[in-house]
């Protein structure tokens, strides 16, 4: 790994290196590192100019180092950012002495025949007192050296590059990649303890696959029946939003499982979680989730009958299971529907017992009552005495309105 005066360096030390290179070959060359738009003033006469064009995250490395925080915010390991770095070598000289032709043949020589920057070649850059500002790069420390490659440039990218970006005469110019350059966050991490005994536990998987339920619409205190496949796992919960419950009973195809008497009316999902026990001791660790299935869980009222009420008097009735406070409930007297107020902030977060305000005037007479709670309506009762005239009919419960 490296600082971050690893880009500088690698630009340096090309510069040196190829420097001694193309000075044996075309006596007065010299290589440079200005923009290539800074004729006269920075690019020689007769030499090479080296400009780093672009960087680019390195498309192997680029998020090899993920995650490199825990989730309270502490560094697990340092940081690197992986780059490739795109250099536009171009050369001058007389054209009528080809100069910028041989100096092209002798970099394209030196880098093809020796692709990379070596460990010693970065360190004679960074001791070399003319790149003093370089003395605290560590780049020539990284375990794999950074290896050079020639890009393909077409004729149309270049004269974009030239035209639109330096915006000056073309001169004549090769293109090379340096990769990869690793760029480390100098922080400490945290040192976890040393593990003491490793164990290795393989599971095929099987991913849980709830078909229905059964049925599809209950009351608290109920069991809820799941049918599907791979239902059995070494340990098995069921998870019902938030809340997790034991099954009753338990085999591949089917999960028996009383409700939670903390779930509250209305719309409910269901889950098949798959633990593994593992480690000594025994300790569940997460393994598989089935799909989510919904159900329907009823609100009933538990305030014994009969029912009546007076236009314009408060009907109080007790429920089961608790109702949250930022649930929507309404009383539906017949086909009437009498809303409860939107409930404050500083209520309950969940109650039992409701007071119902009867509207004046109201319809009088005698209406089937039921609640509803988020779209969840509360059971009425059926007659199934086939001797009555109201057999297979609702009888129930009966309110009175006067």
């Amino acid at each position: 790994m490296s600082n971050y005066l690893a880009v500088a360096t690698v630009t340096a030390t090309l510069q040196r290196a190829l420097q001694s290179i193309i000075g044996a070959d075309v006596p007065g060359a010299k290589v440079t590192t200005a923009r290539p738009d800074t004729a006269g003033h920075g690019v020689p006469d007769v030499g090479l100019n080296i400009f780093l064009y672009q960087t680019m995250p390195n498309a192997v490395l680029r998020n090899l180092d993920l995650p490199t925080r825990n989730s309270d915010g502490q560094a697990t390991q340092r940081p690197v950012a992986a780059l490739d770095l795109h250099y536009l070598m171009s050369f001058y000289g007389k054209d009528n002495q080809l100069e910028p032709q041989r100096l092209l043949g002798s970099v394209v020589r030196n880098l093809h025949g020796r692709p990379l920057l070596t460990r010693q070649m970065i360190r004679d850059t960074v001791g070399d007192p003319a790149y003093a500002y370089l003395a605290a790069s560590n780049l020539g420390e990284a375990i794999d050296p950074v290896r050079l490659s020639p890009l393909s440039l077409s004729l149309e990218e270049l004269s974009k590059l030239w035209s639109v970006f330096f915006q000056t005469p073309y001169a004549l110019s090769a293109a090379y990649r340096a990769a990869v350059v690793l760029i480390e966050d100098e922080i400490t991490p945290i040192v976890p303890l040393p593990v003491r005994e490793r164990q290795v536990f393989a599971v095929p998987f099987q991913r849980a696959l709830i078909e229905n339920v059964e049925p599809q619409i209950l009351a608290t205190g109920a069991t809820l029946t799941i049918n599907g496949q791979n239902l059995r796992g070494d340990v098995t919960q069921i998870k019902f939003g938030d809340t997790f419950a034991v099954p009753a009973s338990i085999n591949d195809r089917q999960i028996t499982v009383v409700l939670p008497a903390t779930l509250q009316p209305g719309v409910r999902t269901v889950q098949v979680i798959h633990d593994f026990n593992f480690g000594t001791p025994h300790e569940p660790h997460r393994g598989f989730e089935s799909n989510v299935t919904p159900f329907i869980l009823q609100p009933t009222i538990t305030t014994a009958p009969p029912f009546t009420a007076a236009q314009g008097a408060i009907l109080t009735l007790a429920f089961s299971p608790s109702i949250g406070r930022e649930q929507s409930v309404a009383l539906l007297v017949g086909d009437n529907v009498i809303p409860l107020p939107t409930r404050s902030p500083t209520d309950p977060p969940t109650e039992n017992s409701f007071d119902f305000e009867i509207p004046a005037p109201f319809p009088t007479g005698t209406f089937l009552l039921r609640v509803r709670v988020d779209g969840a309506e509360s059971a009425l009762t059926v007659d199934t005495d086939k001797l009555s005239p109201t057999f297979n009919q609702y009888i129930g419960p009966i309110i009175t309105i006067t």
